[in-house]
């Protein structure tokens, strides 16, 4: 901005593997969400390489970026983004028609806890039912790449908790590769990975031998 340069993010090297949970932890500022945003082909880096699969999505246009993001990655964001006027089924419905081979919504719906309740429509749902629809369409159309920013935030410890039991039951029996950006430590308990940034910069790496069940994490 004008004469300040500003990096977000400097001399990141960051792998995420097939399978595994990662959590991304750090306070406001450190680079979490950049680095999310560019893992998921939101951000363009200034300098350096994303690769995916063999490619560079550094190098990729916007049409390509725009099939990755629509084919390979799911987005969970702090605030759930649903459409009002859509029930839970509807809304998670809106992913499928653009993918070629997704879940059901009631299929997604069931994974997620929500059978029930795929009829109503967000105001009738509580903040931890209402991120559990956006968990569900984010999964509906079986992402490789699972990408969650502060998915907890907005939420009370008990409905956090029983998010974060979503996300690590969506991991296992999807397969899905799931990073989880947060500031709250404990919740790095229930990873494979963790990563902590300070400064636009990772300063260390550590790996859970034995990673905790989400619902075993308090804070």
């Amino acid at each position: 901005m004008g004469e300040v340069d500003v990096h977000a993010l400097n001399a990141v090297d960051f792998a995420l593997y097939p399978g595994e949970l990662v959590v991304l932890l750090g306070a406001s500022g450190s680079g979490k969400s950049t680095l999310l945003n560019i893992l998921g082909g939101l951000d363009t880096p200034t300098s350096g390489d994303v690769l995916y699969r063999g490619g560079n999505l550094t190098q990729a246009g916007e049409t390509e970026l725009t099939a990755y993001r629509r084919e390979h990655v799911g987005f969970v964001f702090q605030f759930y983004n649903l459409i009002p006027s859509l029930t839970a089924e509807e809304n998670v419905a809106l992913v499928t028609d653009i993918v070629d081979h997704p879940l059901a919504p009631s299929e997604a719906l069931e994974l997620v806890g929500l059978t029930e309740r795929r009829h109503h429509f967000p105001a009738q749902l509580s903040g931890g039912e209402q991120q559990r629809v956006a968990i569900a369409r984010a999964i509906a159309k079986r992402p490789q790449i699972l990408l969650c920013d502060e998915p907890t935030g907005a939420l009370d410890f008990r409905t956090g908790v029983r998010v974060l039991e979503v996300l690590q039951h969506v991991n296992r029996e999807m397969g899905t590769t799931t990073a989880v950006i947060t500031h709250n430590a404990p919740v790095a308990e229930m990873a494979d990975r963790v990563f902590v940034l300070s400064d636009g910069r990772i300063q260390s790496e550590r790996r859970n031998e034995q990673p905790r069940a989400a619902a075993e994490l308090s804070w």
